[in-house]
């Protein structure tokens, strides 16, 4: 990305968790359930994780073969969207609604109707129905309207982001994403990972082997997940007020640039209650930051660089920024805080200084001091901008 650069920053500002408070009943942890809960987030806030997937980023590592990494790339796109099924439906559905709002009545009673067959076939998990029903009649029906209608705007904007849906969901079919780890099985390479020949594996079997992942386990019941999605809907209506409806609208705002496909870091959201305050916390977290172009797996001496950045709101406190950045058994620490913490700098870096080194760290830099502006995403992974990066797809 040349010439001027987009500065990637979170929607947190102080004052955030004091509006979090009044609309959500947030889980009252101890460090024991803290752990359980934010190794949950991560299990299930990235839809390739598990034993399998590790198999298959390593084979992609290690190997030459153009071919191979050809197999394993398209599988993990068709693996993307056979998981996202039911996220492409209601896509389909709500594009179908807002497409029928637009349109004449008397063009978006036939609408209505496909959209009732839809959702029928969806609900019964007829995917080829859908689809036969999709590309062989809705597409066609609303290609027709805007052609002779010549609607250059919303009806035809909808339309192409429909047809995105569309092959998206054709994409994701069982049979195709079965197909297409059976090829893999093809590389005696990857047998020999898997510690057995699974080419003779039934159907039932191999969807067995998709579904003992941490994000099938975790990401399909993500309790906080809902009940955040919740609240926010309820502040985006305006039933908590102007002051926590403009909260939110910053937060869904940063939470869909930092979950965006083209977003290489992975961000969690961890609000809750910590002695009796309310917090409310982003991390990003890079878990090869020193790859570039020369060392793309970034591993010159077999040791990653893991780099964190940990935004806090607590309540009655202020914001918080923390930079961690960890290689092997060091670590580098960096700690801005809001002006009533300031004066106790040092009282707060000889005790981060004494934690790392309990835990068996090596203690590099601790750096604790008062909090000038707040740091932005971009400053601190730059390479986000750099183009050197494959894409994180998480859904």
């Amino acid at each position: 990305m040349g010439g001027s650069q987009t500065a990637v920053s979170s929607g947190l500002r102080a004052g955030t968790a004091g509006d979090l408070s009044q609309i959500l009943n947030m889980l009252q942890m101890n460090e024991g359930e803290f752990l359980r809960f934010l190794q949950n987030q991560v299990a299930s806030g990235s839809r390739f994780g598990g034993s399998l997937f590790n198999i298959l980023r390593g084979a992609y590592h290690a190997s030459d073969s153009q071919n191979l990494r050809s197999d394993i790339l398209q599988f993990l796109k068709q693996y993307s969207d056979y998981s996202s099924t039911g996220h492409i439906e209601d896509n389909l559905l709500r594009s179908l609604n807002r497409i029928t709002a637009s349109l004449p009545r008397s063009w978006g009673a036939q609408v209505v109707n496909f959209i009732a067959q839809l959702q029928n076939s969806m609900q019964s998990g007829d995917r080829a129905g859908a689809l036969k029903l999709l590309q062989g009649q809705i597409l066609t029906y609303l290609s027709d309207y805007v052609s002779r209608s010549h609607d250059m705007g919303r009806v035809r904007s909808a339309l192409s982001m429909l047809t995105l849906d569309i092959a998206r969901y054709e994409n994701g079919s069982q049979e195709g994403v079965l197909q297409a780890l059976r090829q893999l099985f093809n590389y005696s390479s990857l047998r020999d990972a898997l510690g057995g020949d699974p080419r003779g594996a039934g159907d039932a079997v191999l969807l067995q082997m998709l579904k003992n992942t941490p994000f099938e386990r975790f990401g399909r019941n993500n309790a906080f997940a809902d009940q955040l999605a919740s609240a926010a809907d309820l502040a985006l209506r305006g039933s908590a007020g102007p002051e926590a409806q403009e909260q939110f609208q910053a937060m869904v705002s940063s939470m869909l640039v930092n979950e965006s496909v083209y977003m290489t870091v992975n961000h969690y959201i961890l609000p809750l209650v910590w002695n009796d305050r309310m917090m409310y916390s982003e991390m990003w977290v890079d878990p090869d930051a020193d790859r570039d172009a020369d060392q793309p797996f970034g591993q010159r001496d077999g040791a990653r660089t893991l780099r964190f950045l940990l935004k806090a709101d607590i309540q009655s406190l202020g914001l918080f920024d923390i930079v961690v950045t960890s290689r092997g058994n060091s670590v580098d620490l960096a700690v801005r805080c809001p002006d009533s913490v300031a004066p106790f700098s040092e009282v707060i870096r000889g005790s981060l200084t004494g934690i790392l080194s309990d835990n068996g760290l090596n203690v590099g830099s601790v750096d604790v001091g008062k909090m000038v502006r707040p740091l932005t995403v971009s400053e601190i992974f730059p390479k986000i901008f750099d183009g050197k990066d494959s894409i994180n797809v998480r859904a």
